[in-house]
Formats: C-alpha cells, structure tokens, sequence
C-alpha cells in the first residue's frame, strides 16, 4: 500500500471520528429528564435549539417541584397521554403565566414526541404536556394551524407510556379520559 494511499485512509478515518464525535456530543448537550411514575420510568431528551422557551418553561416548573405528585388526567388510546397540571382528588394546580407557542420548530408531533398542551388560544400553554403515543400530524404547524409546540422525545420508556394509555378510564372534577386508577408522577428531575 502506498504512502498516499495510507495517508488517504488516515484522513477518512479522521473525519468519520470527528462526525461520530459531533454527533453524540449534539446528544449529549441535550437535557434528558426522568419522570418517575407509578407505572415506571419515563425519560425525555429535550430540544432546547428548537423550542427555548418552550424547554425553559418545563424545566422551571420541573426544578420547582411542581409535577411532583400530579398524575396523568388525560389518557386517549390511539392519540396521546396528558399531565402536568392536576394532582389526584382532581384539583388543578396553579400556574405560572402562559408561554409564546413555538410550535413552529420544525419539529413534529410524532409517536413519542412530547409537546405542550394548551387551550384554542395559540399563546396559552403553561404546565401541561402531553406524549403522543400517535403520529398526530394534524397537530403540526402549517399555514393556518397554529399547531402544538413539541419540545423533546422519548428515549426510554415508550412501554410505560404504552401502559399508561391502555388505562381504563372515566371522569373526574368535570374531566372525561381521566384515568379510574390514579397514574401519578412520584418524581421529576433533571437526569445527571
């Protein structure tokens, strides 16, 4: 083998290190938080490149303690899962004020994605997310549907949430899609 051809080799093979490097790097520099529930544990990799203020907001009410003790309120097979705002006896949480939606990142609400729920007015997301466990392409921004902000996926635990959604369910405090046995989030936290 020649010397250019050795050289030749040295250098593809420096270059495929650094894009292998880059690209758990990009990652790894990704928040990844756990949700602890009573069914199992859930973890999420957050997009703060595409959804800042959106990832922000959760990790604000998340460092707080606030999910802790919630429970899923909203189970709907073939669509999504719903928590973050309600604790069991069905009462909801207060809130900090409502978010700028920024469902248009890019990113799509697909199976496994995590985005922010909210009301039909575009800007009033607040502490509530849901998981779709559907590719729920109406969701998605589009010219003249404002969409819904996804902000991270999940990358452990789609076999919990699988399990969350396949809950018996009926109403409570006025709720329909409520789960009958109480799915509560025992902890959120920030994975180290």
């Amino acid at each position: 083998m020649g010397t250019f051809m050795k050289l030749g080799l040295l250098a593809v093979a420096a270059i495929a290190i650094f894009i292998i490097g880059c690209t758990s790097k990009s990652d790894a520099m990704n928040t990844h938080v756990i949700l602890e529930t009573t069914k199992g544990t859930i973890e999420i990799e957050l997009y703060p490149q595409q959804a800042p203020v959106t990832v922000a907001n959760f990790l604000t009410y998340l460092n707080e303690g606030y999910y802790d003790g919630t429970v899923f309120h909203r189970v709907m097979q073939g669509f999504m899962v719903q928590g973050g705002g309600f604790t069991p006896d069905g009462s909801q949480k207060p809130t900090r004020d409502p978010i700028r939606l920024e469902s248009n990142n890019g990113l799509k609400n697909g199976i496994g994605t995590v985005a922010m729920a909210r009301t039909m007015i575009p800007d009033s997301a607040t502490s509530q997310f849901f998981i779709n466990v559907a590719n729920n392409t109406f969701l998605n921004y589009a010219p003249g549907n404002d969409g819904y902000a996804v902000f991270g996926k999940i990358t452990s635990g789609m076999s919990i949430v699988n399990s969350i959604v396949s809950a018996k369910t009926g109403s409570r405090a006025g709720n329909e899609n409520w789960p009958i046995e109480d799915i509560i989030i025992k902890k959120a936290y920030v994975k180290k």
